[in-house]
């Protein structure tokens, strides 16, 4: 995987984390350096810690199915995108009130958008890829745009939200794409 591609797997990971910190910022009075900071280091610790487990449990059993793991990781990544998609075009409102950053609700905000980097964690595995290096330049892409998110929700409000998710789906889905046609030697 190139840093490009893995470039785009990450803005593309990162985009449900995004649209949740752009939510969060509309309902902040102040999003102040802290509030931001600790919004950003829960989803990019956990986009972070997600595709490692997702990686670690693919090369369990990853020599039983070598022959079609570039299906398996096809099928994921379009799948995440897909939902992405998909998700975009709903019409989901924020909260009206300011959003609580304890942990509690933090943690749950951070699984919920990092499930998806667990199955592309598994697509990780079948693609033999530099697993350190990857998990943690996915999770500071995810700490920066997050931090982001929240400014922009907070200055912007939610204008930004579904275009960021359908890219991040459109990403997701062509990435699945070239991994696919690559394996079958499709010029």
């Amino acid at each position: 995987m190139t840093f490009i591609e893995l470039f785009a797997l990450a803005v593309g990971l990162s985009m449900d984390a995004f649209a949740v910190a752009v939510c969060t910022g509309l309902t902040m009075t102040r999003a102040t350096v802290k509030k931001v900071l600790i919004i950003g280091l829960y989803f990019g610790v956990f986009q972070a810690v997600m595709p490692m487990i997702g990686y670690f449990i693919a090369t369990l059993f990853a020599d039983q199915i070598r022959a079609y793991d570039h299906w398996i990781a096809f099928a994921l990544l379009c799948f995440l995108g897909g939902k992405m998609i998909v998700g975009s075009f709903k019409k989901e409102d924020c909260p009206d009130e300011e959003a609580s950053l304890k942990p509690a609700r933090m943690l749950s905000l951070a699984i919920a958008t990092s499930i998806d980097a667990l199955a592309a964690g598994v697509s990780l595995a079948f693609l033999r890829v530099s697993i350190l290096p990857a998990v943690s330049f996915i999770g500071v892409t995810t700490l920066a745009i997050s931090m982001a998110g929240v400014k922009i929700g907070n200055v912007f409000g939610t204008r930004y939200k579904s275009k960021a998710e359908l890219a991040g789906g459109v990403i997701l889905v062509l990435i699945g794409l070239k991994i696919l046609l690559e394996h079958m030697n499709v010029p």
